[in-house]
């Protein structure tokens, strides 16, 4: 989450939407932190099909959306169309 979180903050929005693939393909589950992180990346590329799939992610694991997450959704989709 950290790396994510690092690489997205320092313009290599591409390079932490691979290192969140990799979580996942490496059985991590994201916590709440990941998933605000990564949107935040989306947002920033304007990566409205990574979005949506980390958003059916949220969903299917069944996080609370509490209002920071809740507006990393807004603010994503928002920025991305």
């Amino acid at each position: 989450t950290a790396m994510i979180a690092a690489c997205g903050q320092n313009g290599y929005g591409k390079d932490a939407l691979e290192l969140f693939r990799q979580m996942q393909m490496d059985g991590l589950k994201p916590d709440r932190v990941t998933f605000i992180s990564v949107l935040d990346v989306c947002s920033s590329l304007a990566a409205l099909t990574e979005g949506k799939l980390i958003h059916s992610s949220i969903v299917a694991s069944r996080l609370a959306l509490d209002v920071v997450l809740g507006s990393s959704l807004l603010n994503m989709y928002g920025k991305c169309g």
